[in-house]
């Protein structure tokens, strides 16, 4: 069985939704506020390796874990939601069947209680 990430369509499509998904979240009120400040061509390479990690992809991800990345922020359950919305959003929008954007969503959920610190 393939994994996600070869499903996705590898690294270009990884690259491509990281892409389309700051465009969204820059455009969310709802989240917009934690990047005012962000080198977001950082935050960009950064999220690419994570996800092409966390889809089953080559890991070259060397930022911090989830809970030490997220902890300054005090997030709450609404910007979680907002992220994956977004994130959701933007597998719809490039023709990812539901089946894989559900196992998107379930990877995210896997790690919800690191990024929101509890």
């Amino acid at each position: 069985m393939s994994s996600l990430f070869d499903r996705l369509g590898g690294n270009a499509a990884v690259d491509a939704a990281v892409d389309i998904f700051y465009a969204k979240v820059l455009a969310d009120d709802r989240i917009n506020q934690f990047f005012t400040s962000v080198d977001m061509e950082t935050q960009a390479a950064k999220q690419k390796a994570f996800l092409t990690m966390a889809f089953g992809g080559p890991n070259s991800y060397s930022g911090l874990d989830m809970r030490e990345g997220h902890k300054h922020m005090n997030l709450n359950e609404g910007h979680f939601t907002a992220v994956v919305e977004n994130l959701a959003a933007t597998l719809k929008e490039m023709g990812v069947s539901d089946a894989d954007i559900s196992e998107v969503a379930a990877i995210a959920d896997s790690v919800k209680d690191d990024v929101l610190n509890r």
